[in-house]
């Protein structure tokens, strides 16, 4: 068994896929209860939820302003901040891993600088690791720390991120839940007015959403946050199943949040794009899934016309701004070079 199973890909900025097979399939098998909870409570709800998901209306009418969000980084640099403010987003996600909380004055630095030409409403994307997963005693020192040294800066806090994958930490919704549950006793000791944003499963599989969502535990999710890409179908009008395009996953997604009372009828798509032709390895798929910047600006806007228009969407935060491989600017060579979907993510906005 391999010692550190968990290993970051620089390139498309998401861990490697864990190649240690073994490790995998034991945690895979210490967590069968879970995935069993999992399947018969999808099989109940989801049904119900389908069904009634062309009954619930939206009605989030949120300005440009409200609604537009991009994801910057710590790691491209400081040309975010002049970037942001060429775009006129007011909407930023910052990724925070705890696996670098020795160096969280770094991030609060970065952070506070957008600020500097005009006040900017930050997301904080805190990212598990395999660590604090295991700790709950580590987990929640980091997370005080997290919510004091953010304090003036940042309201709300995604408490995790691609809760479905493996090789993001977890092997379990309940591993998650857990994670989930010490943030929510320390907002409501010590910090009340800050919002967590939650499950943020990644893609159309909400049976996760449904495990997460629909439980005897103790949980509330102020933001429901989904990571609801849909590039591996091409364009945002093409379906999966037969009938799932982008605006029935919405729908779908709206009506899981209806029917739970774990949240409230506020959605954040927290992470999108599609990966671009010909730039590997920075693409965060194969070739195969990646599309040319005509398509890509195409599919960006009709996406977020799509959840604009179902009013179900509070907010779209586009991941990310600094991306060679599905961004909106290329920096490989230490160049800054806007691809064409830069200029229609500004136009956008201030249409």
């Amino acid at each position: 068994m391999n010692k550190e199973p968990f290993i970051w890909d620089n390139y498309s900025d998401q861990p490697h896929v864990i190649k240690d097979k073994a490790y995998k399939k034991a945690m895979r098998k210490k967590h069968l209860k879970d995935f069993i909870k999992l399947f018969f409570s999808s099989i109940f709800i989801l049904p119900i939820a389908i069904f009634l998901m062309k009954f619930f209306r939206g009605k989030n009418q949120a300005s440009n302003e409200e609604f537009y969000g991009i994801g910057v980084n710590l790691d491209k640099g400081e040309i975010q901040h002049e970037l942001v403010e060429e775009l006129g987003v007011k909407n930023l996600i910052i990724r925070f891993p705890l696996r670098d909380i020795k160096n969280i004055d770094l991030y609060v630095e970065f952070a506070q600088k957008f600020n500097k030409t005009s006040k900017k409403d930050i997301l904080l994307n805190i990212m598990q690791d395999r660590q604090n997963i295991q700790n709950p005693k580590l987990l929640k020192e980091n997370l005080e720390l997290v919510f004091t040294k953010f304090a003036t800066l940042v309201n709300e806090y995604q408490i995790a991120t691609t809760i479905n994958r493996a090789k993001w930490g977890f092997f379990s919704v309940q591993e998650y839940l857990n994670f989930y549950k010490i943030a929510q006793d320390l907002k409501e000791e010590k910090y009340p007015n800050i919002k967590l944003l939650g499950p943020s499963v990644i893609d159309f599989e909400y049976y996760y959403n449904v495990r997460a969502m629909f439980n005897f535990q103790n949980i509330k999710y102020d933001i429901v946050s989904s990571l609801l890409y849909v590039d591996r179908r091409g364009s945002p009008r093409n379906t999966q199943y037969g009938f799932f395009d982008t605006k029935n996953k919405i729908d779908l997604l709206y009506s899981l949040v209806k029917l739970s009372n774990k949240c409230k009828n506020e959605i954040y798509i927290t992470e999108v794009n599609w990966p671009i032709s010909n730039t590997a390895p920075y693409a965060p798929t194969s070739e195969k899934e990646c599309v040319s910047l005509e398509d890509y600006t195409k599919y960006m806007l009709d996406y977020f016309k799509i959840a604009r228009d179902s009013k179900k969407i509070k907010r779209v935060y586009w991941h990310q701004l600094v991306a060679t491989g599905y961004g909106l600017v290329d920096n490989r060579d230490g160049k800054i070079v806007k691809y064409p979907q830069f200029y229609a993510f500004k136009e956008m906005i201030k249409k």
